[in-house]
């Protein structure tokens, strides 16, 4: 996809990553949440447009709370840290 953008990279082990990416599917911006082993996509993943992405944001922060404290312990690879 050219407008394909990462977004950011969960790394669960060497070979298995979860990566969230945006991109234009049917002409429709969507956010797309997917696990990849060895680099190639699994079936065990989500994808929803920006409209449902605003509600899975929400629900997500309720359930994480406001501890969005940095800890030093960890990952910072998160592709800069969603470019701040």
């Amino acid at each position: 996809m050219e407008d394909e953008r990462i977004i950011a990279r969960i790394l669960r082990s060497a070979t298995n990553e979860c990566l969230i990416k945006t991109f234009t599917y049917w002409n429709k911006k969507v956010v797309d949440i997917r696990w990849y082993s060895n680099g190639k996509p699994s079936s065990k993943g989500f994808r929803c447009n920006m409209d449902e992405a605003k509600t899975l944001a929400l629900a997500l922060n309720k359930i994480i709370g406001d501890n969005n404290e940095k800890d030093d312990d960890k990952q910072e690879s998160n592709e800069d840290f969603f470019k701040r």
